[in-house]
C-alpha cells in the first residue's frame, strides 16, 4: 500500500485528489497539509512513501518544503504538481530534491502512474517540463571543445568514476529515455539496463534519474537540442 501525504492550500483540490487517490486498492491517503510547514510537519509525523506536493502556497512553499523534506525525511519521495508550466518552478524543484514535476491537468490515470513511478523509486517529469528545464539550464551548460565534448564533463562529480558504458546509457537516460528505450538502442536487456541505472547513481551519490538528468546536463555531458 502506498502511502500518501497530500500538501496544497485550496482543500477542494485536496478533496479530489483524495477521492480519486483512496479509490486505488493499491493507495491511501493518511493525512494533508495546506501549507509548506505542515507539510514538513505532517512528513515527520506520518513517514508517507509520496508526498503530493503544490508549489504556491503560503508561508513556505512547495520548493523550500520539498527541500527540507528531503534532507530530513528521504524516505519519503516528493511528487510536485503544479498549474504553472514555467521552468521557474520545474527546476528548483527537481534541485530540490523531488522525484517528479507533474502539471496538475494530467489525467488521473497519469497522475496514478507517476505516483507509483515516485513510490518505486523511479521519477517523473513531464515532457513539457522536460523541454523547459533544458531552456532553464542552457545559459550555464559549458561549450564543448572541438571534437564535440565538453572537457569537464568526465571530471566533474565523479563522472570520471563511469565505464563507457555507464555513461552512454546516462546520456540517453538525460534524453529522457525509459529503460525500455534505452535497452532497444543499446540493444541490451531491460534488467542490464535497470543494472547500469543503478550504478550511475551508486557512482554520482544521486538520489533517482532526476537529478541524473540535472547533472547531465548541468556539466555539459548533453546539450539540449
Amino acid at each position: 500500500m502506498i502511502r500518501i501525504l497530500l500538501a496544497d492550500d485550496e482543500a477542494l483540490l485536496r478533496l479530489g485528489f483524495r477521492l480519486v487517490l483512496d479509490s486505488q486498492p493499491d493507495m491511501t491517503v493518511v493525512g494533508e497539509a495546506a501549507d509548506g510547514a505542515a507539510a514538513v510537519r505532517r512528513t515527520a509525523e506520518l513517514d508517507p512513501d509520496v508526498v503530493v506536493m503544490d508549489v504556491r502556497m503560503p508561508g513556505v512553499d512547495g520548493i523550500d518544503a520539498t527541500r527540507q523534506i528531503v534532507q530530513d525525511h528521504p524516505r519519503s519521495r516528493v511528487l510536485i504538481l503544479t498549474t504553472f508550466d514555467i521552468d521557474e518552478y520545474a527546476f528548483p524543484g527537481l534541485k530540490a530534491g523531488a522525484s517528479g514535476f507533474l502539471l496538475k491537468n494530467v489525467p488521473p490515470e497519469d497522475l496514478l502512474s507517476a505516483i507509483r513511478a515516485v513510490a518505486s523509486g523511479d521519477a517523473v517529469v513531464a515532457p513539457t517540463v522536460t523541454r523547459r528545464l533544458l531552456d532553464a539550464v542552457s545559459d550555464r551548460i559549458p561549450e564543448p571543445n572541438e571534437d564535440g565534448r565538453n572537457p569537464r564533463a568526465v571530471t566533474q562529480r565523479g563522472l570520471d568514476r563511469l565505464t563507457d558504458r555507464e555513461r552512454e546509457v546516462l546520456t540517453k537516460l538525460a534524453r529522457g529515455l525509459s529503460n525500455a528505450e534505452i535497452a532497444e538502442e543499446l540493444v541490451l536487456s531491460e534488467a542490464t539496463v535497470k543494472t547500469h541505472v543503478g550504478r550511475i547513481l551508486n557512482k554520482l551519490e544521486l538520489r533517482d534519474r532526476v537529478q541524473a538528468v540535472v547533472l547531465a546536463y548541468e556539466v555539459g555531458l548533453v546539450r539540449p537540442a
